[in-house]
């Protein structure tokens, strides 16, 4: 009996003679395998769309309507198109809130927990093991803590009469009312405390994924700490800060309970970011709507900052 070679099959894979192949498609058997692959996941897309697609798609389409909670358009709300767009741009208090939340995610997000996280994770790579598991304690402390108690907190320290102007007092320093005085800065300096746990972790998990020998070599060569960190370990850890980045920058962005908690986002509107002015146009002043059309913009500025973290993810082109 005489062997008959297929001219499409070599060696078990198809070749280019294979129609399969120069359609384009996978063998039968593989889109199979592929199938079946995908299919434990299915379950997890669904709720995915559900529980997140579902919500944005629906807020979205609610910021073209006059919903409200009371009257007529709780009832029966009217498509009114890009009228609550429009009225958002002639609001004078929108672009306040908008800036308010830029410096807002800028202070507490990108320099504040970023920084203060890379700083921390140094100090613990170079510590010993009770400096790290007292510092470690202490930041980790903070992030898991329900975020209503760690706002309650945050509170009783900046208040009037709370613990800061009280050891303030005690070596004779009188204490501002910081959150009449100076609302964002007290809001922001507790969302450091609350969030820079993340940020060290992070940071603490790609300094140790940093080769040693390269350090070694640089430090042959005569590099100081600081050009060590500039030139050898940022570069190296640079998918690490972006992602790191990304995800604090979106967490910062939706902070809400602490905000409403310390300051209600007053005095007057010194402290009221978009989420907390989305949530007075739509349950204290009824405008649903209004409300979703500010929550828009919110998802838009979190797209412009994803946008740019992305970018630096990119790998650098070499010339």
């Amino acid at each position: 009996m005489v062997a008959v070679s297929s001219p499409t099959i070599e060696g078990g894979r198809p070749t280019r003679d294979d129609p399969n192949f120069r359609a384009g498609r996978q063998p039968p058997r593989a889109g199979r395998r592929a199938f079946f692959r995908l299919l434990p996941i299915v379950p997890s897309i669904l709720l995915l769309a559900l529980f997140m697609a579902g919500p944005v798609i629906w807020a979205v389409v609610i910021s073209f309507t006059d919903t409200a909670l009371t009257g007529r358009s709780a009832r029966e709300p009217q498509w009114v198109g890009l009228d609550n767009y429009v009225e958002l741009v002639t609001d004078r208090d929108f672009p306040v809130s908008l800036v308010l939340t830029v410096v807002f995610v800028l202070g507490s997000a990108v320099i504040g927990q970023n920084l203060v996280g890379l700083g921390l994770a140094l100090l613990m790579a170079k510590a010993n093991r009770t400096v790290r598991g007292i510092v470690g304690t202490t930041v980790v402390a903070a992030w898991v803590l329900p975020e209503i108690v760690a706002a309650f907190a945050a509170y009783a320290y900046f208040a009037d009469d709370g613990t800061l102007n009280q050891l303030l007092g005690a070596i004779g320093i009188d204490g501002a009312n910081w959150l009449y005085d100076f609302p964002m800065l007290a809001v922001i300096l507790a969302n450091v405390w609350r969030g820079t746990a993340f940020s060290m972790l992070v940071y603490e998990a790609a300094l140790n994924d940093v080769p040693p020998e390269i350090t070694e070599a640089a430090i042959v060569d005569g590099a100081s700490g600081a050009k060590r960190l500039w030139w050898v370990t940022i570069p190296m850890i640079r998918p690490s800060i972006a992602t790191n980045l990304m995800l604090i920058t979106l967490q910062t962005l939706a902070v809400f309970t602490l905000i409403w908690v310390m300051t209600k986002g007053g005095p007057g509107m010194a402290s009221s970011t978009l989420p907390v002015f989305a949530y007075q146009e739509a349950f204290k002043f009824q405008q649903i709507g209004y409300g979703s059309a500010i929550a828009v913009v919110m998802i838009v500025v979190g797209a412009v900052f994803s946008i740019a973290y992305i970018r630096m993810l990119r790998p650098e082109r070499r010339s």
